[in-house]
């Protein structure tokens, strides 16, 4: 990115940064960026307000869910990431289930504001979460990113795309499906 780039962590004062970029619809159809933290049972029934009441509640009890980005100080994107273990959706599915016992932070979500889109915001935010889930502790971080050949709209790719992981250093350590990969790497 270029000069007046910075990506921090989402703390209680800067709630009002992800409203804003999250807007009225929190992010992608009310999710608040909420549904990897529950089981798919509850993701479902869940609505738009106890999303973002349950992701303040996370906020508020110091622990950042994940990291904004902002440039010449506008809030321009969001990355969501913590320990694997702390998002039910990916502990209980089926398809994205853990491939060993080795502790790992994941990656699981990009909101990119729209006039900051098709600048390389996802890729800043991706490198500046490896650092930040180093810094805390990990040694390998996971993602669960788009094989896409397609240009992305709106939230589409909301999970990362591949190769954008593959640029930072990501490895292919399982193929979930045709489009969805379960992509690795090791922090040091």
């Amino acid at each position: 990115m270029t000069a007046g780039f910075e990506v921090l962590a989402l703390t209680p004062d800067r709630w009002p940064d992800l409203e804003t970029l999250f807007g009225r619809s929190g992010a992608w159809g009310g999710c608040w960026c909420m549904w990897f933290r529950m089981r798919s049972s509850g993701a479902q029934k869940s609505t738009s307000a106890k999303n973002k009441t349950a992701l303040k509640a996370l906020v508020d009890a110091d622990q950042p869910p994940g990291l904004l980005a902002y440039v010449n100080g506008e809030v321009a994107g969001w990355v969501s990431l913590d320990r694997r273990e702390r998002f039910p959706h990916l502990e209980h599915s089926r398809k994205l289930k853990r491939i060993d016992a080795e502790p790992v932070w994941s990656i699981v979500c990009f909101v990119v504001g729209r006039r900051f889109r098709r600048q390389g915001l996802m890729a800043a935010l991706l490198n500046a979460a490896v650092d930040y889930a180093g810094k805390q502790g990990a040694r390998i971080v996971e993602a669960y990113p788009l094989e896409s050949t397609r240009e992305q709209t709106g939230f589409d790719g909301f999970s990362g795309i591949a190769s954008t992981f593959r640029k930072a250093g990501f490895a292919e350590v399982k193929r979930v499906s045709e489009k969805q990969l379960m992509m690795r790497k090791e922090v040091w």
